[in-house]
């Protein structure tokens, strides 16, 4: 009985632990700001971010989250249709391996706050040059891990496929994709967070809409518990996006989840 007992403590200790924790962190946060009366335009309490946050009306916040969200969501996708089959090519070829991945890693390593007003200029002050840096930030992670997935196929199924008479298509749709989900999926997950990166970089650059221009227009105020509480939403976003994908996963490929997960 007293096992049990122990075993149950444990079990809602593993369970609340994180949310348990960010509130302690809240409480400390609050109480620093209020004992040290720190004025909220240099550290807002967060009593202060909710009263902003229930300040705003809801028709600006909707108006300034779909700005955000549809950009970040047109990024993400057009990161998704470019990365898998530019991943399949780099994994089933060589030659485009060693020709286009230097090239990538420079693309990546180029940074694109730098970038982003110059594209801005190219393409216009439109949806297309948010969604062109949002995807830039977001590609990245998908083509490497979806590389790394479809390359770590163990050899004896590849030569099982081989040895069945499967075609080179078969083998990629059939046999090394399903193996690579696992990793796909992973770079699914990061990329949701970049893609709304993205998106709130773009809107700094050039916007009149959005979460990113609504904060950077509340700090330009010195509105900074206003641009907290923009913060909180974009986080929110964030989260929300990051579990459906986990959630697709699970509807869609469960077998490709860690035990503990399924």
């Amino acid at each position: 009985m007293k096992h049990f007992k122990h075993s149950r403590l444990v079990l809602l200790l593993d369970r609340f632990a994180p949310p348990l924790a960010f509130a302690a962190l809240l409480l400390v946060w609050e109480a620093v700001a209020r004992l040290f009366a720190i004025p909220s335009f240099l550290l807002p309490a967060p009593s202060a971010i909710v009263q902003a946050l229930l300040a705003t009306p809801l028709p600006v916040w909707l108006g300034h989250i779909w700005a955000t969200l549809r950009v970040a969501l047109m990024g993400y996708a057009l990161a998704i249709l470019v990365s898998v089959p530019l991943a399949v090519g780099l994994a089933s070829s060589r030659l485009l391996s060693r020709t286009l991945y230097p090239m990538l890693v420079v693309v990546q390593s180029t940074p694109v706050v730098a970038v982003a007003p110059i594209i801005v200029v190219t393409l216009g002050a439109s949806d297309l040059p948010r969604v062109v840096i949002t995807f830039l930030i977001a590609f990245f992670p998908i083509v490497v891990s979806t590389v790394t997935g479809l390359l770590a196929t163990p050899d004896e199924l590849v030569e099982l496929s081989r040895s069945l008479r499967a075609g080179r298509t078969r083998e990629i749709l059939h046999v090394r994709l399903p193996f690579a989900l696992p990793y796909l999926f992973s770079a699914l997950k990061i990329s949701t967070t970049l893609a709304v990166v993205g998106a709130v970089v773009a809107e700094f650059v050039a916007a009149e809409k959005g979460l990113g221009f609504f904060i950077a227009f509340s700090t330009s105020f010195f509105k900074i518990p206003q641009a907290f509480a923009g913060l909180v939403v974009l986080v929110a976003i964030s989260l929300i996006l990051f579990r459906l994908v986990g959630l697709a996963q699970k509807v869609l490929a469960p077998w490709s989840l860690p035990k503990s997960e399924r």
